[in-house]
């Protein structure tokens, strides 16, 4: 061995054998761990003698890809100074590009004594501790991020496990994997459906939380990251020839094949290591103080603004160009388009906690040349003071409006929201985005999302089901804003059974025609359920999985529909903020009563009638499009501005033909419906 250098971090794999660098500056001592193939036996420990800056680093020029490693560092254990080294504990590399081994929840990964958290525990776990596996760099994947243009752009959130696991057409050794994911006939629907970008759920390599572990569950979402270069072995087919990074990237390449984009959420606001009584895994002992927030009261214990028991210090540099370099790897080796930041205000709070929107972490993104221009999506919450940051984060990112979502299951399930808050978020909600030069497209608009019930269960069930997570049904939110129909759960009664078809056909269309970047949720094209379970992040079995077999083969052509009519008329899409009078020649956005007369301050304000009629007008030979909607429980009459009107879809199923179908110049609309028509 030599002294090699301390750049790159992590394994890097050359011609002159592999290098090692480990980023711990407080560290006294930090020994290289090599292991056979199995990464069970513990074959040579290495004392590395070279450091630069904080950086462990040493070079095995007889080293290649395919070794197994670990790391073990000394230090002083003292938590409440926020020191937690222990040697004893084999520590994962969190540059690891491949990870051996699978947590379980042993007590003996423990970096305390489990009868004394304030004692080190000194039992050795290098048997069972994860692990790296050097790996050979990918080719480098072409450029071409972000092909889709803006207001083209429909994301459909995604399981790579729940997709396929199920599929019928998908061979049963690919089901539930990248490769699964990547197959013809998955690809083909979403095709057909018309989704421009497909948002995967966490699949940077995950442990699951020991409460869940001891009771047979796993954190089937996904959010709980420790390798953050590392694909989810989980998800991989274990083809022969294969690796799950290669696996990975060939899903790429396939979505790319298809003129589509690929995201990834990405966990970067907290570790699997969880809180001051969880597992030592990596971070914990690498350099506790350096890469977790801990509280200045009493710094054994961690700021927990994410729920789940830690915070990585993003204000720290090395800790940032964790992150930074993670992000990097992601799109230039695996050949991602973008990525949906989980609990984003987290990555921007300072050493205060404070939210900064001219954070280290945002700043480092924007002036990169290579991440500052792919997709960036911020989950704009977290559960810490002040952590409610929709429409405050940088231009350039989309963010997730649950506004939006909120607004319309109140105007449109429970009568809670007026036309005007209806109106406003129709139209990407400027007053939470049109700031900072903003588009429209910042807004991501949802009915559902993976956190919350499907949109068949959301019109099945008033109350959470949520039994099956073993927290005695108090998980999950309890604000759903949910409309049964008169029932709970299934049922064969026609009437109920024809009312939720008609709301989720008027959800889908609000959704899908509205201005914004629209965002549906895998399944709710093919009519899934979770059984009211309005919480699975814990259920990888038939209640998240998709059930292909009893698919709506109709809800699926409605939807599909729906987005081809988003492609069409090109106002509803419009990537500009409507002024409130257009310029000379410019299509101009109406607000119209039901009686044809633009709307007033009493129309707007009307108690009694939740009805509205939206127009587009274009000067010829553009054509004008039309939009009307009914939230009311009863029947409303409709006089359409002057022109020939051509109804182009229905939501309510009685009144959607096929064909394009010349319209009167009144119309009369049922309850919870909406119509799209053009000139």
């Amino acid at each position: 061995m030599n002294d090699g250098t301390p750049l790159p971090l992590g394994a890097t794999a050359s011609p002159e054998g592999v290098n090692f660098a480990l980023a711990a500056p407080n560290a006294t001592a930090v020994e290289l761990c090599l292991f056979d193939g199995s990464g069970a036996h513990e074959q040579q420990r290495l004392r590395l003698t070279a450091r630069t800056d904080g950086v462990w680093h040493t070079r095995l020029p007889s080293a290649r890809p395919g070794l197994v490693y670990g790391w073990r560092v000394h230090g002083p254990w003292s938590p409440r100074e926020g020191l937690r080294f222990n040697p004893a504990k084999l520590l994962l590399d969190p540059y690891a590009r491949e990870i051996v081994g699978r947590y379980g929840g042993e007590d003996l990964f423990l970096g305390h004594d489990p009868s004394d958290p304030d004692q080190r525990d000194t039992r050795d776990n290098a048997a069972i501790a994860l692990k790296a596996r050097v790996t050979a760099p990918l080719p480098a994947a072409p450029p071409g991020h972000s092909r889709v243009a803006a207001g083209d752009r429909v994301l459909y959130e995604v399981h790579v496990r729940g997709q396929t696991r199920l599929h019928p057409q998908v061979p049963e050794a690919l089901r539930g994997s990248y490769a699964g994911l990547a197959e013809p006939a998955v690809l083909d629907h979403l095709q057909r459906l018309g989704v421009t970008t497909l948002s995967l759920m966490p699949v940077q390599q995950r442990a699951d939380e020991s409460r869940l572990l001891a009771l047979g569950l796993s954190n089937y979402w996904g959010y709980s990251s420790i390798g953050w270069f590392a694909p989810e072995v989980r998800y991989w087919s274990g083809r022969p020839g294969s690796t799950p990074a290669s696996e990975f990237r060939a899903l790429a390449d396939a979505v790319h094949a298809r003129g589509m984009e690929l995201v990834i959420d990405v966990v970067y606001n907290h570790s699997a290591e969880t809180d001051e009584l969880g597992p030592t895994l990596s971070l914990r002992g690498i350099d506790n103080a350096l890469y977790y927030h801990l509280r200045p009261d009493d710094r054994a214990l961690y700021q927990n603004w994410t729920g789940c028991g830690n915070c990585l210090n993003l204000a720290e540099p090395r800790v940032l160009q964790l992150v930074m370099d993670s992000l990097r790897h992601w799109v230039s080796e695996l050949g991602v388009d973008g990525f949906r930041f989980d609990l984003a205000p987290v990555l921007a709070r300072g050493a205060d906690g404070d939210f900064d929107p001219r954070a280290p972490l945002l700043a480092a993104i924007a002036q990169d040349p290579l991440l500052s221009r792919v997709l960036l999506i911020a989950e704009p919450w977290d559960i810490g003071p002040g952590g409610y940051r929709l429409g405050e984060f940088p231009a350039g990112w989309l963010e997730w409006n649950d506004r939006f979502r909120d607004v319309q299951r109140g105007f449109w399930l429970q009568g809670s929201e007026g036309i005007g808050e209806f109106a406003h978020r129709f139209t990407a909600s400027s007053d939470d985005f049109r700031r900072n030069a903003r588009a429209p497209v910042a807004s991501i608009n949802f009915i559902t999302a993976h956190d919350g019930f499907t949109l068949r269960d959301l019109l099945s069930y008033s109350e959470r089901h949520n039994l099956a997570n073993g927290e005695g049904n108090r998980d999950g939110s309890s604000h759903n804003l949910s409309r049964n129909c008169g029932v709970e759960g299934d049922t064969d009664d026609p009437a109920v059974l024809a009312e939720r078809l008609r709301l989720r056909r008027v959800l889908l269309a609000v959704l899908l025609l509205s201005q914004g970047t629209p965002m549906l949720l895998a399944g709710d094209e093919i009519g899934h359920t979770q059984r009211g379970n309005n919480n699975a992040y814990c259920q990888d079995n038939e209640t998240t999985w998709l059930d292909w077999d009893r698919a709506d083969p109709a809800m699926t052509a409605y939807v599909a529909r729906l987005l081809a009519l988003r492609r069409d008329a090109a106002p509803l899409r419009s990537t500009r903020w409507w002024p409130a009078e257009a310029p000379q020649g410019a299509t101009a956005l109406r607000w119209l009563a039901p009686e044809g007369h633009a709307m007033r301050t009493e129309d707007w304000q009307r108690g009694d009638r939740q009805a509205l009629a939206i127009l587009f007008e274009s000067p010829a030979p553009e054509p004008s499009w039309l939009v009307l909607l009914n939230a009311g429980e009863a029947d409303v009459e409709f006089t359409l501005p002057p022109g020939r009107w051509t109804q182009r879809l229905a939501s309510d199923p009685a009144a959607d033909p096929a064909h394009a179908a010349p319209l009167e110049a009144a119309l009369t609309l049922p309850p919870s419906s909406l119509r799209v028509a053009r000139t």
